[in-house]
This record gives structure tokens, sequence and C-alpha cells, in this order.
């Protein structure tokens, strides 16, 4: 006699062995296409030379760079009023365009500036000049704008000055380095070393019976 309940049951278990199968054969492709996304995002950005001031020149305007300054040029239409135009400069973003118009550049910094100690003009009508002083005035910047194209910093050629041209800040920063990088070639303490020995030597004077035979030296 035909069992209808035997073949039912094969039945049933063979669609759910095809229904398991498939929902894995979906989770595997899943995961083979969110690891291949992943992949793509992980894939660092191929890095640009960098023009002649050290940035880059965009299709619709051109940026550059020293270690203390950020430059940026836009050209707008010839007979552009200074009243048409929109700079707006913050520590940490940007926008530049005209009133009216969908800004030309727009997006956070790529690193921070001052922006008391930034400044635009408007150069024959049909150029917007703007210059932003950096806050890290010791590093390069990669871009203009976070997500932006990156230039190789390697390459980028720092401008041919004295140290007197640096504000106090800096400059005390840079001999600092500077001061260090010899040292550290002849062998000899670094300015930090210096500092921990005469810290040393003026507490012995003060402490003459202290016993540092077995204390860990800096």
């Amino acid at each position: 006699m035909f069992n209808t309940d035997s073949v039912e049951k094969k039945i049933s278990s063979l669609v759910k062995n095809i229904k398991e199968r498939t929902m894995k054969e979906e989770a595997a492709k899943k995961e083979h296409e969110t690891k291949e996304k992943e992949e793509i995002k992980e894939k660092p950005k191929p890095k640009l030379n960098p023009n002649k001031d050290n940035g880059l020149d965009m299709e619709n305007h051109s940026w550059g760079q020293n270690l203390q300054e950020v430059t940026v040029t836009v050209p707008v239409p010839l007979g552009t009023k200074s009243r048409d135009v929109v700079c707006d400069v913050k520590k940490d973003y940007l926008k530049v365009g005209l009133q009216g118009q969908t800004p030309i550049v727009d997006g956070q910094l790529f690193e921070t500036v001052k922006p008391n100690d930034s400044y635009w003009s408007l150069e024959d009508q049909k150029v917007i000049s703007l210059l932003m002083t950096k806050c890290d005035k010791i590093s390069w910047w990669k871009s203009l704008l976070k997500g932006g194209p990156e230039i190789d910093t390697q390459k980028a050629e720092p401008e041919k000055s004295k140290l007197s041209d640096l504000d106090m800040e800096t400059k005390s920063t840079v001999e600092k380095m500077m001061f260090d990088q010899r040292q550290k070639k002849l062998g000899l303490p670094t300015s930090q070393e210096i500092e921990n020995q005469n810290m040393l030597k003026q507490f012995m004077a003060q402490n003459p019976n202290f016993d540092i035979t077995n204390a860990k030296m800096f």
C-alpha cells in the first residue's frame, strides 16, 4: 500500500534541505560581497605628486602651502564684485563661492587654521585668493579638505627660509629638534636627557647622603 505520510515527510525534508542550502549560499554570497567592500574601503588612496606650491590643482580651484600657511585660489567670472564673494573660514571648516550659487569649495579642513589670521581678496575681478594661517606650523597637509585627494608629502619641498622668519614658538621647537638630532648623531645626550641629568645633580646637591647605588637612572 502507498504510504502517503512517508512521501510527504520525504518531500518536506527535501524542501527543508533545499531552503537551508539556499540560505547558506545567500549568506556566503553576502559575506563575500561584504569582504570585497571592506577590502575596497581599506585600500589606500594613491598619493598624488604635489604642484609647485606643495598642494594640488583641482578642476575649479587650486591650493598650495608652506609650513606656516595654506593658500587657496578660486577662479570666478570676470567682473565679479567683492560683495558677490562668499568666504567663510572657521577653525576646521571652509566655504568659498559666490552669492546665490553652489559653493565652489565646501568642507571640513584637513587640519585646523586660525580664522583671525586668515584673509581673502578678489584679484582683477576674476580670482578669489585666500590665505589661511595653520595652527600646527611644523607639518604638511596631505589635502585641503578631509576626504579629498591627497598629496605625497614626502615630495613637498619647503621654501628656503631662515629661523629668524619663524614665530618664537615654532622657532624654539625647530631649534630643539635640530639640537636633539645633532646630539643623537654624535652619541651625546638629547635636551630631555640633559634636563634629567641636571635635575639629578640638583637633587644630589640638596641630598648629599642619599644613596643612588640601586636607583634606576633616567
